[in-house]
């Protein structure tokens, strides 16, 4: 309240003005702008004839001061509330405002959380980046091929969805830079190009060096056929060098280039392995990390590039992008039956089919870490592993023998091992002595990567921080490969020490005080066996569920083979055409 006193003529107290609140109270708002008009006309109306005229003029005077202010603060920018004598009430707005950039803790949170979660796994910032940055790009400098360019040479093989041969380029016939590998694809054709080129921008050493991809139609044939190039790298498969009798020293010549001069036995074999596993880890982490999952991981998809020295994965037909959600159908599976995980899906079959590219990528994080479709390659991979150390199941007889014990067994791959050390044949104790070498590392990260529940298996991140890698293999590691792992191990390792520390802890408080675990109760804990079958009501009650639970996975599956068929594959329109 603003008021002008006068005393000693005769007026009293006489009120001027008084400052009005905006009708709104909102804190971001000032008074409204109320210029008032002043003159004769004025001050006639608000004073009589025997208003000596000092007072008039005073009163003026006041009135412009009052619309002076009202103007800064309708504005918005008024002067400090010590100059204004704003009265009880300040509004925000008429404080001064700062141009800096306020941080609060909440919203440095706020920041850090969307930056972890578009940088999570499968990677949702990237994922855009390369799609509708990388790829595009890409296309205006890769070369281009088309069928007459290619001289076919020799099959190298053929499988149920192609044909592979060795070809060399036409106008390069001698060249190495013409030493190429062609695969002609009728089925997934379409799918491995899409990998492929997905790998080469993201993780080129994970998989064979992929030059180009395009589809060839004729009218000679009734179906079209996929061709796909790469560079030729060797023609050795991991399957081929396994199956030799002098592995895995043979594997030693091809990485260091010369035979060693060493005596053989248990430590030096257990070296070569340990390379070789590293190498497929890191192969498959490089995989992981952009989003895609092999589903058939073998000793035949694994090559061995006579130029880089390292081993390499090859044919993406089964691959799926769960990133952009492409090769994946929620029902449905492609994998190899000797190496394939129990579970069979990378994903629960209550995952809906892929939405749209946007949506799927901004939503892969999500069911990326609510089922951990990654670990389905590590159970493969576990398995290449056992054969390496166990000669007598590198035959796919024994291989499909050991699937048969290891699913009596529970999956438990220790149950299994306790049913043959008492009768085992000197092959076998031979690979459990190598497992069992500095203190049985090599079966503990076995035991990891063989686990009935995908959850409980490791990732192949945390596989390579385990200390089985600790000593370095045959090759020196590069920079890059090294501060990965440091990386790797800083991240993962330091959770299983915090594990055990914890779980040591529980003991020693269980023997000092009450509410704590005992030694003899964790080791109870640790051999609980899994509940028996229920009894028959509970069978029944089961079976009736199975039974709604078929009628509808039939009726998803209908709708979903409808909307198959609706929707066009978006992605292969990227492909090339040959004219």
């Amino acid at each position: 309240m603003a008021t002008v006193a006068t005393t000693g003529i005769g007026v009293g107290v006489t009120k001027l003005q008084q400052l009005e609140k905006p009708k709104h109270k909102s804190l971001f708002l000032g008074q409204r702008l109320r210029i008032r008009p002043s003159g004769q006309a004025q001050c006639s109306a608000r004073f009589n004839v025997s208003t000596p005229r000092v007072v008039q003029v005073f009163a003026l005077g006041g009135e412009w001061i009052d619309t002076v202010h009202n103007l800064f603060v309708g504005v918005g920018v008024g002067l400090p509330c010590s100059v204004m004598q704003c009265g009880d009430v300040i509004y925000r707005s008429t404080l001064p405002k700062s141009n800096a950039l306020t941080l609060t803790v909440p919203g440095v949170i706020l920041a850090l959380g969307t930056l972890s979660y578009l940088w999570a796994t499968p990677g949702v910032a990237p994922g855009f980046f390369d799609m509708f940055v990388l790829a595009f790009v890409e296309r205006f400098f890769r070369p281009s091929y088309k069928k007459d360019d290619f001289v076919l040479g020799k099959k190298l093989g053929e499988g149920s969805f192609g044909v592979v041969y060795r070809v060399s380029l036409a106008n390069k016939p001698s060249s190495k830079e013409g030493d190429l590998v062609l695969k002609k694809a009728t089925e997934y054709g379409a799918v491995e190009i899409w990998m492929n080129e997905r790998v080469r921008r993201a993780c080129a050493s994970s998989c064979a060096d992929f030059v180009y991809g395009f589809l060839e139609s004729s009218s000679k044939k009734s179906a079209a056929e996929y061709w796909l190039i790469w560079r030729f790298e060797g023609d050795a498969t991991l399957a081929d060098l396994v199956q030799s009798r002098e592995f895995p020293y043979n594997v030693e010549t091809l990485i260091l280039g010369e035979v060693q001069d060493l005596p053989k036995g248990l430590e030096r074999e257990n070296r070569i392995i340990q390379t070789i596993i590293r190498q497929i880890l890191f192969a498959l982490d490089g995989l992981h990390s952009t989003g895609i999952v092999h589903r058939d991981i073998k000793p035949q998809n694994i090559i061995f590039s006579e130029e880089s020295r390292t081993f390499k994965i090859i044919d993406l037909g089964a691959a799926t992008d769960l990133r952009v959600g492409i090769n994946y159908i929620p029902k449905e599976f492609l994998l190899d039956p000797r190496y394939a995980a129990p579970e069979q899906y990378i994903m629960s079959t209550q995952t809906p089919s892929a939405p749209s590219v946007p949506v799927a990528t901004a939503l892969s994080p999500v069911l990326w870490q609510l089922n951990l479709p990654d670990r389905f390659d590590i159970y493969s991979a576990g398995l290449i592993f056992l054969q390496m150390a166990f000669p007598g199941l590198r035959s796919d007889n024994s291989l499909i023998q050991f699937n048969r014990q290891l699913k009596r067994c529970d999956y438990d791959i220790v149950a299994w091992r306790k049913s043959l050390e008492t009768r085992c044949s000197p092959e076998l104790r031979r690979g459990f002595e190598m497992l069992d070498l500095d203190g049985g590392i090599g079966w503990e990260l076995l035991k990891s990567m063989v686990r009935y529940k995908a959850r409980q298996r490791l990732s192949a991140k945390a596989a390579l921080a385990h200390p089985y890698f600790d000593k370095e293999g045959l090759m020196t590691l590069s920079f890059m490969q090294t501060l990965r792992l440091q990386l790797l191990r800083a991240t993962q390792q330091d959770y299983g020490e915090a594990a055990k520390w914890i779980t040591n802890l529980m003991a020693k408080s269980g023997t000092q005080k009450d509410g704590g675990f005992t030694e003899a109760q964790l080791q109870e804990l640790r051999e609980i066996e899994p509940k028996k079958k229920a009894n028959a009501p509970r069978n029944a009650l089961a079976s009736a569920l199975k039974l709604q639970r078929k009628l509808l996975r039939t009726l998803n599956e209908s709708m979903d083979e409808l909307n198959r068929r609706r929707k066009s594959f978006w992605w292969s329109r990227w492909i090339p055409r040959e004219e």
